[in-house]
């Protein structure tokens, strides 16, 4: 592990607030295949009303964990999914979860109405009138096949059934992949304006950590099977900061231990901290909140030696 992941890894998450219920509780989630570990003891929650981000590089185990979770995968540890094991319980576990993948791969010949029709037929928490009305603001009809339709389009139909499923848990694995930048914007706008609400949990992966920040709540970083990082959005913020220092500051910089230090313009360079004291990173510079992409960067370095 690289010293970056070190100092961020040493503090632990912070707990749920008593008495809230918990959406899901993993402890100690391991997943071994033949040659490999995806999953090396993972130790999370996610709470009720949250959009967590599961965030790592390719291979970290974020595909395993929604398996996990999902049911579609056998695992060792303990793993709670509102309250079941996924293992044992999938049939009641999918009543109240929806699982929604890339957004463009719905069958090209099927038609509106057949998607609705089976959406209906396999899933008891979708409601049919409330799908109508969503279809009724674009202008898709019935009878109009996939393949009739363009990017966006699609998107609409997908949200359209997606929203139309009043599920606690909606899992989103990397769901606008292959969209151009707006149709990406419509979909996370639209689910939040018209999907979110206090009684529903979003669980996203994506590699498009830009594009999501905005709505997150809660952050999870995964790498090599382990989470490295467990933070809500507003401890990010008071946890972790960058400074903009002169290069007469540099040395100064570096001896308050940075987590990540990278180049930046007309001499200067970017230095990240955790739980550093504000008024002494004031004295070297520029401060400011870390994008979580930056924060990413900063977790992950050496990940791809």
């Amino acid at each position: 592990m690289n010293v970056a992941a070190e100092a961020i890894t040493a503090r632990p998450a912070t707990p749920p607030a008593a008495g809230s219920e918990t959406i899901v509780h993993a402890q100690g989630l391991t997943k071994r295949y033949k040659n490999a570990v995806a999953l090396d003891g993972a130790n999370f929650e996610v709470g009720p009303g949250r959009i967590v981000g599961l965030i790592g590089p390719n291979g970290a185990g974020k595909t395993t964990a929604l398996k996990a979770i999902l049911g579609l995968t056998d695992f060792e540890g303990d793993l709670k999914v509102l309250g079941m094991d996924p293992r044992r319980e999938r049939p009641q576990l999918m009543r109240e979860v929806c699982f929604i993948a890339d957004v463009a791969t719905l069958p090209r010949w099927i038609r509106v109405q057949e998607a609705i029709d089976f959406v209906a037929g396999v899933h008891p928490r979708f409601d049919r009138a409330k799908c109508e009305r969503f279809l009724a603001r674009t202008k898709l009809t019935a009878n109009q096949k996939v393949r009739e339709m363009s990017k966006g389009m699609i998107v609409q139909l997908h949200l359209a059934i997606v929203m139309a499923i009043d599920a606690r848990l909606l899992v989103l694995d990397e769901p606008t992949l292959g969209l151009d930048i707006l149709y990406r914007k419509q979909f996370y706008q639209s689910l939040l304006e018209d999907y979110f609400d206090e009684n529903k949990t979003i669980l996203i992966t994506t590699h498009q950590v830009e594009e999501v920040e905005h709505i997150l709540t809660d952050l999870l970083f995964i790498r090599d099977g382990k989470i490295a990082l467990s933070t809500t959005m507003e401890e990010m913020g008071a946890r972790f900061a960058e400074v903009l220092v002169n290069a007469d500051q540099i040395e100064a910089a570096r001896a308050l231990k940075p987590i990540d230090e990278r180049a930046a313009v007309f001499g200067k360079s970017i230095f990240m901290y955790d739980s550093a004291d504000p008024e002494r990173l004031a004295k070297l510079g520029e401060v400011k909140r870390p994008s979580v992409s930056d924060l990413f960067v900063a977790t992950m370095k050496g990940t791809y030696a």
